[in-house]
């Protein structure tokens, strides 16, 4: 299925979760079995270009293409989640938002010095998650391989909090 089909199904959303906001819905994506197969497909070609030896998937949608993607490329799966998610001991990483702060974390155990990973999420806006994620992989000595994106919201460019790591996004969306 070619990238411009599965653009047609992402559903926008007016005014959620709050007023203003043009949400970008992607479970017609995922309950389309060939669309969703194709993304993960169109990862792979994306990601395997990098060398990862490991993906990572930010909370929560980046569980899904990601998950689903290591399995495809037969790799091991971590996650990066939002504070006090994780039931073991974890290592994590604070970041501003445009009214506060957040923090993500992953198992003490999940990054591994040295090894390469891609972070996958299902869309990136302004960055912060992202960039966080980013950072707490290379806290823990991790390399980023490339960060992989099935949505790229390019007006907000939240790509250049992610500096000079390598970037892969399907869609983008001016």
């Amino acid at each position: 299925m070619s990238i411009e089909r599965i653009t047609s199904l992402i559903r926008d959303v007016p005014d959620f979760p709050k007023p203003g906001i043009l949400f970008k819905d992607i479970t017609p994506v995922l309950a389309n079995a060939e669309a969703f197969k194709s993304c993960i497909e169109l990862l792979a070609e994306r990601v395997q270009r990098h060398d990862a030896r490991e993906i990572v998937g930010i909370e929560s949608r980046g569980f899904v293409f990601g998950a689903a993607l290591a399995m495809h490329m037969g790799l091991p799966f971590q996650m990066v989640r939002k504070q006090g998610k994780l039931p073991f001991k974890t290592v994590g990483v604070s970041y501003d938002l445009e009214y506060g702060s957040d923090r993500v974390e992953a198992h003490i155990d999940a990054i591994h010095d040295g090894r390469r990973y891609a972070l996958v999420d299902d869309l990136i806006a302004t960055g912060g998650t992202a960039s966080a994620a980013a950072e707490l992989i290379e806290l823990e000595k991790g390399k980023v391989a490339c960060c992989a994106f099935v949505i790229e919201l390019s007006m907000l460019e939240g790509v250049k909090r992610l500096g000079s790591r390598p970037i892969e996004s399907l869609i983008r969306i001016e």
